[in-house]
């Protein structure tokens, strides 16, 4: 069931994402007076299609569903010969000026939708986790920049920050780039002070740590009693014996008061034995566990196979509502697909030099899992995974690839300086070269998808 939860959300999001898309170039084309053949959600065999419009335009549904296109008039690739009275609508007939419009009507197309969506949450107010810091690692950068726990981050580099998202994509920009930052922070006791926070030796690496847990920063803690929840099957906590409604008092004669102090220690001691003091009912006993090491994490982290009992409300302190006016959310909206888009490019130039592993390329696989993970966390997180989504595949249709609509505007930018348009042999090789490039990419994506998820079943 939950596999065809994740394929459906995965589905209505592609779906979303490409019409969206091909629609810019369509409504391009029809501006520019370019007569559109058809207009397809997929490639390969058509599923259903029916005809519509002044020019009959086929609206067709294809096989494979991952993309689409927008077919038109074009002497370079009609199979018979065009009728005189239509030539003026051909696309190669166009100047290169709306050539230019049509091809980046589609990624701006995402962008806007990015913007729409992005501006619609702003206003209609959406729950964000608030900039507290929670448990900060010993010897993390965090730690030698003087952050505690229960400080809140008001501003990073003098602009304001008002939720753990904030403060996340700052963290994530500066790590490209190993920068430093200061933090504004507001202390539990009302007072205000100013931290530098080094981020020189953060990675962004899918082999490495989320760069905040390797900055030392963690998300701020409820105070939920040590009690557990439910016990997994085949687990080592199973086979030693806890059940749900146990509570830790205790790891190796160390006292324990919260779930989260309880799962830390544990995750500090993969290998190892430990003892445990144990309240059931109003019993109290020692049980001994042997703590497995989470294959799929590194470093190796410890895990017996337990879950926090549910406290309801137990996090609402730290999660505040936040909405802005029309004008406010539109330019919050416009920051914040600037800044994706931005850290996109950066993220994908440094793959390019080598100082960013290409295990971060992801494929269907990984974005179906982001989208079912995101469409059970609440209408929020799922419209701005859309949004997300949409930068991505408008950033990645603008690099100057052939094949891809980048490409086209890099002809038509040579076409532009020359005077006139490339050959079409000279097209041709770019073409060819484009779809080599691009089918690597796509084995890669899949190649780094795979290996997730059996590198996940330890």
């Amino acid at each position: 069931m939950q596999i065809l939860q994740y394929l459906v959300a995965f589905f209505f999001a592609l779906g979303v994402l490409v019409v969206v898309h091909e629609l810019g170039h369509y409504l391009a084309a029809r501006a520019c007076d370019v007569k559109v053949l058809r207009f397809s959600f997929g490639f390969g065999r058509v599923l259903w299609s029916r005809r519509a419009g002044a020019d009959a335009t086929e609206w067709a549904i294809c096989a494979f569903p991952l993309g689409g296109y927008v077919k038109m008039l074009d002497e370079r690739e009609a199979e018979e010969s065009i009728a005189p009275s239509e030539l003026a609508r051909a696309f190669n007939r166009k100047n290169v000026w709306q050539r230019i419009l049509i091809v980046i009507a589609g990624p701006l197309a995402n962008f806007l939708l990015a913007i729409a969506v992005y501006w619609v949450l702003f206003m209609a107010g959406h729950h964000e986790l608030v900039s507290v810091i929670g448990p900060v690692s010993q010897d993390s950068p965090a730690a030698r920049a003087g952050l505690q726990a229960g400080d809140r981050v008001t501003a990073v580099n003098g602009d304001v920050v008002k939720s753990w998202s904030d403060l996340r994509w700052a963290v994530m920009d500066a790590a490209l780039d190993g920068r430093s930052l200061q933090l504004d922070v507001r202390k539990e006791d009302g007072t205000h002070a100013r931290r530098s926070l080094s981020l020189a030796g953060v990675s962004i690496d899918d082999r490495q740590p989320d760069p905040m847990q390797q900055a030392g920063l963690s998300l701020p803690v409820p105070p939920i009693p040590a009690v557990i929840g439910k016990v997994l099957e085949g687990s080592p906590a199973a086979a030693a014996g806890l059940q749900a409604g146990d509570r830790i008092l205790a790891i190796d004669a160390q006292p324990v008061t919260y779930f989260q102090d309880f799962a830390e220690r544990i995750a500090a001691l993969p290998g190892q034995s430990v003892s445990l003091r144990v309240q059931r009912g109003s019993a109290e006993m020692q049980i001994g566990v042997q703590v497995a090491a989470q294959k799929d994490s590194k470093p190796l982290r410890g895990r017996i196979g337990v879950a926090v009992q549910p406290q309801p409300g137990a996090a609402d302190s730290f999660i505040e509502a936040v909405s802005y006016g029309p004008l406010a959310a539109m330019s919050h909206a416009l920051d914040s697909t600037w800044n994706t888009t931005v850290f996109s490019l950066k993220v994908m130039w440094r793959m390019v030099r080598g100082e960013v592993s290409l295990r971060n390329v992801s494929g269907p696989l990984t974005i179906a899992s982001y989208a079912g993970q995101s469409a059970q966390a609440g209408i929020e997180p799922y419209v701005s995974f859309i949004a997300l989504i949409s930068i991505s595949l408008g950033v990645l249709n603008l690099l100057p690839v052939p094949l891809l609509d980048g490409g086209h505007l890099l002809y038509y930018v040579a076409e532009i300086i020359r005077g006139k348009p490339l050959s079409e042999h000279l097209m041709e090789l770019g073409q060819r070269f484009g779809l080599v490039l691009l089918a690597g990419l796509m084995l890669l994506a899949f190649f780094n998808d795979i290996n997730r998820q059996f590198s996940g079943l330890g």
